[in-house]
Formats: C-alpha cells, sequence, structure tokens
C-alpha cells in the first residue's frame, strides 16, 4: 500500500512541477501578447507619424481619408509622398507658409504682419515648384485672381493683399503668378524678385542708406549678419562718404571695427543705388501709402546729378575723400578673404550692374542653400539640429534641394518625414 501510495504519488506532478508549467503557460501567453502588442504599435507608429507630418505641416488634424492613405504611404516606405499629400491641404499655404515667410517681411522679423506682395510672392513660389532661387532675381509676382472683387494691386498700398487675408481666401487656389514689370511698372531689368517688392521697400529701402536691403538678405536668405562677416584685410576703396575714418575721434575703431563690415557690404549694397522708398516723413513715416521709386534711364536726381539716389550721399562730410557712388555697378569683395566660405558659384563673375544681377549672385552661394533647408527644419522640427544626426541630414537635404532645381517644398517633405517621431 506503501508502495502504491508511493508509484500513485510519482505519477502525479510535484509542486515544482506544477509551477514550471504554470510559468511555461504564463510566458506562452506573455509572449502572445507582447506580439499583439507591437504589432498594434508598428501599425499606431505609421498612423501616429502620419498625423504628425500633417499637422506639422498643415498645422491641422488630416481627413480620415488623408491619414488613411498617408499611414499607407509611409508603412511602404514612402514618406516623401506622405508629406506631399499634406501639403495639399490649404493651411500649408495660408497658415504654415505665411507665418515661415512673414518675418523676412519686416525689420522686427515678427510673424504678426498683414499677407503683402513679399509674402504671397514666396508662397506663390513654393506652391508651383519654381526654382527658389528666383526669389532674389526674378520678374515675378503673385496677385490674387481677377474674379475675387479684391482691391487692384497697388503701388502705394497694401490693400489688395490685406483684403485676400481678412477675406479667408484660399491662397492653394487663388494665387496667379505674373510680373512686376507688368503689374508695378518695373523695367523688368529693374525687377530681382522679392527684393523689388513694395513690402520689402517699405521696410528695407525706406530712409537710410540701402544698406538695410543688403543686411537683411543676408539675414533672411543667407543666415548671417554683418557681425560674422567681418573682414578687415580687404580694400576699404569702396567705403562711402558717410562712414566717419574716426568715429569718436578714434581712428582705431574705424580700422578694427567700421571697415570689418563695410569693406564688403558697401561694394554690394551699391547694387541698390537706383530705388529708394517715397514716403511722406512728417505725416506717414513708416510708409504705409508710400511707394518704390526707381530711377531709370535718363533719370537724374538733382542731388547726385546722376541716376544714383540721394541717400548714396547722405552725410557725404563725414569724410570727403570717401568713395562717390557714380552708377549701380556692384562686386563681391568676399569672393577673397574669409567669407570665401559662403560657397560663391564658379559659374558666375562676382561682380555685375543692378540688384538683379547682384540677387543671382546671393541665390547662388553655398550659404543660400543651406540657409533655406536650415530655415525649414526649425520650423517643421521645432528646433535647430543639434547633434551630427541632424546635420548630417540636413547636408543631404541641402544636396536633394539642389538636385530638385531648389524645390523647396522637396525640402519640407523631407524634412517632415525625418521629424515624423519627435
Amino acid at each position: 500500500m506503501n508502495l502504491h501510495k508511493q508509484i500513485t504519488s510519482s505519477c502525479q506532478p510535484s509542486n515544482h512541477h506544477k509551477n514550471q508549467q504554470s510559468w511555461i503557460a504564463f510566458s506562452a501567453l506573455m509572449t502572445g501578447l507582447l506580439l499583439i502588442i507591437s504589432t498594434s504599435n508598428i501599425e499606431a507608429g505609421s498612423r501616429e507619424q502620419a498625423k504628425r507630418i500633417h499637422e506639422r505641416l498643415a498645422g491641422t488634424p488630416p481627413t480620415e481619408t488623408v491619414l488613411t492613405t498617408m499611414e499607407s504611404d509611409i508603412a511602404g516606405g514612402n514618406g516623401v509622398d506622405a508629406a506631399m499629400l499634406a501639403m495639399d491641404n490649404s493651411d500649408f499655404y495660408t497658415v504654415t507658409l505665411k507665418n515661415f515667410v512673414s518675418p523676412w517681411t519686416n525689420e522686427d522679423e515678427t510673424v504678426f504682419v498683414p499677407l503683402n506682395d513679399y509674402s504671397a510672392t514666396v508662397i506663390g513660389i513654393i506652391r508651383d515648384d519654381i526654382d527658389f532661387r528666383e526669389i532674389l532675381s526674378a520678374d515675378i509676382l503673385y496677385v490674387g485672381a481677377s474674379n475675387l472683387g479684391l482691391p487692384n494691386y497697388s503701388n502705394s498700398n497694401n490693400a489688395h493683399y490685406e483684403a485676400l487675408e481678412d477675406q479667408r481666401i484660399d491662397l492653394k487656389d487663388n494665387l496667379v503668378q505674373t510680373t512686376q514689370s507688368s503689374v508695378t511698372g518695373l523695367p523688368a531689368e529693374a525687377t530681382a524678385g522679392v527684393t523689388t517688392t513694395r513690402a520689402a521697400a517699405q521696410s528695407f529701402f525706406i530712409d537710410g542708406t540701402n544698406r538695410a536691403m543688403f543686411r537683411f538678405t543676408l539675414k533672411n536668405q543667407m543666415c548671417t549678419d554683418l557681425e560674422t562677416l567681418k573682414d578687415i584685410s580687404l580694400s576699404p576703396d569702396r567705403i562711402r562718404q558717410d562712414v566717419s575714418r574716426s568715429p569718436g575721434g578714434d581712428s582705431r575703431i574705424y580700422m578694427n571695427n567700421c571697415i570689418g563690415c563695410h569693406t564688403g557690404m558697401d561694394p554690394l549694397a551699391q547694387a541698390y543705388a537706383y530705388y529708394d522708398f517715397e514716403h511722406d516723413v512728417d505725416n506717414d513715416p513708416s510708409g504705409v501709402n508710400g511707394s518704390l521709386s526707381y530711377n531709370g534711364p535718363g533719370a537724374v536726381d538733382a542731388t547726385t546729378g546722376s541716376r544714383v539716389k540721394k541717400k548714396y550721399q547722405i552725410n557725404s562730410t563725414n569724410f570727403e575723400y570717401g568713395f562717390i557712388t557714380q552708377d549701380d555697378s556692384w562686386e563681391n569683395y568676399w569672393r577673397a578673404g574669409q567669407n570665401a566660405n559662403l560657397g560663391w558659384s564658379s559659374s558666375l563673375t562676382g561682380n555685375g550692374q543692378g540688384a538683379k544681377s547682384m540677387g543671382e549672385e546671393l541665390a547662388n552661394s553655398e550659404a543660400f542653400a543651406s540657409c533655406q533647408v536650415k530655415k525649414v527644419f526649425q520650423q517643421i522640427c521645432l528646433r535647430p539640429a543639434v547633434d551630427a544626426t541632424d546635420r548630417n541630414q540636413i547636408n543631404s537635404m541641402i544636396s536633394s534641394f539642389k538636385s530638385s532645381q531648389y524645390n523647396l517644398k522637396q525640402v519640407f517633405a523631407e524634412t517632415a518625414v525625418y521629424c515624423m517621431g519627435d
């Protein structure tokens, strides 16, 4: 009996064996659950990434149909296609791009300004996949469609664009490409993309010496400022008369500070010698009702005795032996010295006449291409590059930007895909 009990007992699972079986069963259950959860996460990941791409690009959630298509694209490794679909949303143009461009249009660099001919033209160029280098040289302008009942484009106010915005008109469907020369009356050879829009003139050609237009073009389109470009080793032969050679009675300030910016800036800003922004200084100091002025062939300024605007001889007694501007010829001294690292194009000569050719010089630099990509990265990823992985991605997108014939929409798409997991 005892032997029978012993044998019977040996045929039943011991407590240890029971625990082992329970653990095996539990492990199998957990493995199954983890597999389900893992599969679910992959699916949710693609969907969440699609939603994030859409919200980063358009600022709004996608429709269910769009979300499903984008999710499928991402799961299939076609993230750029998903991003391109997101950019079909009108809010990408009316909200995202408007906010992206607006700070470029004013000295305060604020987004809180009305739509204007500068911002509308950049939005149109991006929408139509136009070579982005054209923003600094082309005879191009975007206006609202003629059937919208808007005020006509005016050289002396911004009513046309404010009506576009106030009436919440879809910019994706209702911006029309035209030329500045056919609308504003500027000669085609005097047009230079956004540089010669009314909004840019109001902000950067108003009063002063026209150096502001050059400085803010550097900041907005090359992501650099004069302070970082100082080079006291170049020839000062093109520095204008208004720059004192001994500010505060100390010539060392000029030699070690002032000269560093002006040796490069003044020969380039000479390209704007025939432009000004005319307004009633006393009653309209900010130029709300002012207009761009250009001295065409045959025009003679009463002060300079040439086509050169009188602002180019402002404060001429500060140093009467300084450079006197005779025309709008420009030269890029920064092709030599430390600022050669801005990557100037070897296919251009580095000199010319007028704002159009000078805009081409800037837009064909490596710094211009790099700047556009970095701005898009900041806008969509909501942060600057922070590590080697980010910097490698930016370099890759610069190459892609160039190979796509400077299509900025491609940069937006690639950036959105890169940061869809952020």
